[in-house]
């Protein structure tokens, strides 16, 4: 692909060949968050600029807060693979991707840079701000791609984009003792805990059974809003936080 204009004023292009059109002309509602899990920064843009990947990202932002931009805004760039959210299945079609340096689960999940971070929040005010994309569709990989997919990550600090304008979050209920479920149970319990689930976004069938896709799924939510403890057990501290982020949801108020 040849060069084209950065979208993004901060951006430094460095075209990737793996994008598309979006389906439908569909415009970017939403903001999917990585991290590229491999062990350098070099490795993982290479790879996002090689054909044969055949993956892509619009943006990668390294360690000391440079932004390159591979894929132009307008294109539909392939980083969200197999994917759902609020039941649209074509996410790659209505999001902006973005993909952040850092080994991840593969090294150990180190921490993501202040810069890092700080590029991260400009990057995405930006974006949010010229597509008008709601806080509550600013999500990880992991969101979008339970059990697939685990970034970016239990130590993304989704609180501090919060703080920036960035994301939907709110302060997770504390870990306590108390009732819980877990894989294997069913009931009505698990079935009005995979309702709330369905109505944040996440794809889960509300089947009454705690199986083993509803134990990904609290996972999932569990690494982006109850970091502490990612066990995929629906405590009262999952429960409530779950609870808490709809009632602040706009449609509920």
């Amino acid at each position: 692909m040849t060069a084209f204009s950065a979208d993004f004023s901060g951006a430094t292009v460095c075209p990737s060949p793996n994008h598309g059109e979006r389906a439908g002309g569909r415009q970017p509602d939403m903001i999917i968050l990585h991290y590229t899990g491999m062990p350098t920064a070099g490795q993982a843009l290479a790879w996002l600029c090689n054909g044969e990947s055949q993956v892509s990202s619009h943006y990668f932002i390294h360690e000391d807060g440079r932004v390159d931009q591979l894929v132009p805004e307008a294109r539909r760039a392939w980083h969200a693979g197999k994917s759902e959210w609020a039941g649209e299945t074509d996410i790659n079609s209505c999001s902006i991707g973005i993909e952040i340096a850092n080994p991840g689960h593969p090294g150990g999940l180190p921490p993501f840079p202040d810069a890092q971070i700080q590029a991260v929040i400009e990057l995405c005010r930006d974006c949010g701000a010229r597509w008008k994309i709601a806080p509550e569709r600013v999500l990880g990989h992991s969101d979008v791609a339970p059990i697939r997919k685990v970034d970016p990550g239990e130590n993304f600090p989704w609180e501090k984009l919060h703080l920036d304008g960035i994301g939907h979050w709110i302060a997770p209920t504390q870990i306590t003792g108390g009732r819980f479920f877990q894989y294997g149970e069913s009931g009505q319990p698990i079935e009005a805990l995979q309702s709330m689930l369905s109505v944040y976004g996440y794809a889960i069938e509300v089947s009454g059974t705690f199986c083993e896709r509803t134990k990904g799924v609290v996972e999932a939510f569990q690494r982006h809003f109850r970091p502490q403890l990612v066990d995929g057990i629906a405590d009262f501290s999952t429960i409530d936080t779950l609870h808490r982020l709809l009632k602040a949801l706009p449609k509920f108020n």
